[in-house]
């Protein structure tokens, strides 16, 4: 018996979409007139088109689009422009990648690479370090690898010692896998540490292509594109529609597929084809030294993550110290019982490299971008540089974007780096826009009901839909499509836009959960498929589908029976309603996706 996805070893990673001057310039001209028409757009439905007998209906609706603009020029700043950071030839020395000093040591390169677990299967983890084995490097180099157990199994420690690296354990779970990395540090000593999930599969190229960036002595860390290999690659139209419709279904589909080009179903049944996320979203924060690390996959410099735990520890200390102190008139007094309080924070305080946080990795990120003293620098990677594993279920895939919600949101409103510390601006503006696309669940909610509002009680949220609402309106939609369909050029789009609005409500239960000042906790994603059908996960999304349907039943009910309607409102808000129920059907598919019988027969 083996593992459901042996049958995709073949499979290769998507080449990093190419960098086209022309394109750009076209998605950036586009960019600024969309943004122009926008601004008109709103000005002008705060100042001339509400509804004044309905402000209950229209207030919200245009507020909503006032803050979903908003969302739209942040996400257009974070696309503005393609600009990879210079990739260098893999440095010799350490001294190649430090800047100059007398006291510098001239040696070969120490490379940890470190593989956390918890409760993985063995045998995956052994996968997981044979390929790490195989990792070239064109210069001699110091290359150690360790197993991270959190589990702390008898197996996994005899599992590393028949593979011939390093076994690394704690008593406790502390920080989770922060202070899994925390503990690992404490006991290792390399220069540069490459971080792995327990299904993290490098490639043999991933020092060769990566350690370049390094030679430039402010570079922190290095992210590259995570890429799960075993998404399934769906079914051709043709296939499936000749499969329920025969011949006319065959002909149909090979019709369709001439005007929009080749279309495959059942692929990627979670939207979780993480491409648009790194080529585009994070790939294009280069220029601004804003990506942030994404956990697995990422090289990090030994010094800058020290550095960085020294600069917030003293932060925490000087925070305690004043947070004792502030009331006291006394300066000796004061003085004296803050070296107290100093004492006895460094004797209660363990120094943390990674921060002790769900979302671990983005607050690191910010924690050493933030950096005053040394500019530390981040570099996301164009190319793949290792394979994992997808969620096999929609629970399990729930958990990890439930945890990501949950964490982004803890920041945003509990330690917001974007009134404080000192990023850029740039760095702000790129930090708000993450944060900003959590809170979306809010302003798209009201989208997702505004349709059915209007088809079933005939109320309209605007004073009517007239010419000059076509004028303002139609531009703006218009000019927006064609510069994001430019924007994305070589990435599917459109599930970007319906995983953003389906998410509405496991954002709003992070949000919930943050309000009330519960903790986010952190769960391991299941590397096993969960059994079972999970409707209950999608009743929001299917509520919102059963009223998108009531909606347009009432609406065509009341054309049929000439019941007085503005019929360009109504034709509006068809397609609106049209547009809803699309976005949420990915979504409610993926409750009941199972994968084919000879997958689901294999052990995973």
């Amino acid at each position: 018996m083996g593992f459901y996805f042996e049958k995709y070893e073949h499979r290769r990673p998507p080449e990093p979409v190419p960098h086209n001057p022309t394109i750009e310039l076209i998605w950036q001209s586009l960019a600024v007139i969309a943004l122009v028409l926008g601004a008109n757009y709103i000005y002008w439905r705060w100042t001339s088109s509400l509804n004044y007998d309905a402000l209950w209906f229209a207030i919200p609706l245009a507020m909503a689009e006032t803050l979903a603009y908003f969302g739209l020029f942040l996400f257009a700043f974070n696309l503005w422009k393609t600009e990879d950071y210079p990739q260098l030839p893999a440095p010799e020395k350490i001294n190649d990648c430090l800047k100059p000093s007398p006291d510098n040591e001239d040696r070969p390169i120490r490379v940890d690479l470190f593989i956390t677990t918890y409760s993985e299967e063995e045998e995956l983890v052994r996968l997981s370090i044979r390929d790490a084995k195989k990792v070239a490097y064109p210069h001699a180099i110091d290359y150690r690898i360790y197993i991270l157990d959190d589990g702390r199994r008898a197996s996994m420690q005899a599992l590393c010692a028949e593979e011939g690296v390093g076994y690394i354990t704690r008593n406790n779970n502390v920080g989770f896998k922060a202070g899994n990395l925390r503990n690992a540090m404490e006991k290792t000593h390399g220069d540069f540490i490459v971080i792995c999930d327990a299904d993290t599969r490098v490639f043999p190229t991933i020092l060769s292509e990566t350690m370049g960036y390094f030679r430039d002595p402010e570079v922190a860390w290095v992210q590259t594109p995570q890429w799960f290999y075993d998404l399934p690659e769906g079914k051709p139209l043709a296939m499936v529609w000749s499969k329920y419709a025969g011949r006319f279904g065959f002909k149909a589909a090979t019709l369709l597929e001439k005007v929009v080009g080749p279309i495959k179903l059942g692929r990627d049944p979670f939207v979780n084809d993480p491409q648009m996320f790194y080529d585009i979203i994070q790939r294009r924060r280069n220029w601004a030294n804003a990506s942030f690390c994404c956990g697995a996959g990422s090289i990090h410099r030994r010094e800058a993550v020290m550095y960085g735990a020294l600069n917030a520890y003293g932060q925490f200390v000087e925070n305690e110290v004043h947070k004792h102190t502030h009331d006291i008139k006394s300066r000796k007094i004061r003085k004296d019982l803050g070296d107290a309080i100093r004492t006895q924070v460094a004797m209660d305080t363990e120094l943390t490299p990674y921060k002790f946080h769900v979302s671990e990795d983005i607050y690191t990120s910010i924690v050493l971008h933030a950096d005053p003293k040394h500019h530390w620098k981040s570099v996301m990677h164009p190319s793949v540089q290792s394979k994992m594993l997808s969620p096999q279920d929609l629970q399990t895939w729930m958990v990890q974007r439930f945890k990501y919600a949950g964490g982004s949101l803890d920041i945003a409103l509990r330690d917001n780096p974007v009134f404080k510390g000192h990023l850029t601006l740039p760095q702000r503006i790129m930090y708000l826009t993450t944060f900003w696309s959590y809170f979306g669940c809010i302003w798209n909610f009201v989208f997702l009901i505004a349709p059915t509002v209007y088809l079933v009680t005939g109320i309209s949220p605007v004073s009517a839909y007239s010419t000059p609402f076509y004028w303002h309106f139609m531009p703006f939609i218009i000019a927006t499509e064609l510069a994001f369909m430019f924007a994305t050029w070589g990435v599917a789009a459109w599930d970007g836009k319906s995983s953003y609005l389906s998410f509405f409500p496991l954002n709003f239960q992070a949000l919930a959960t943050v309000l009330r000042g519960e903790k986010i906790k952190f769960h391991v994603t299941p590397k096993q498929r969960q059994e079972g059908m999970f409707l209950h996960l999608v009743y929001p999304q299917f509520a919102i589908i059963v009223l998108s349907v009531a909606g347009l039943i009432a609406g065509f009910s009341k054309m049929f029976l000439g019941i007085p309607m503005d019929v360009s409102g109504f034709l509006i808000n068809v397609f609106w309603s049209i547009n809803n129920i699309a976005a949420m059907l990915p979504i409610v598919r993926a409750a009941y996706w199972k994968p084919d019988d000879d997958q689901e027969s294999a052990t995973v």
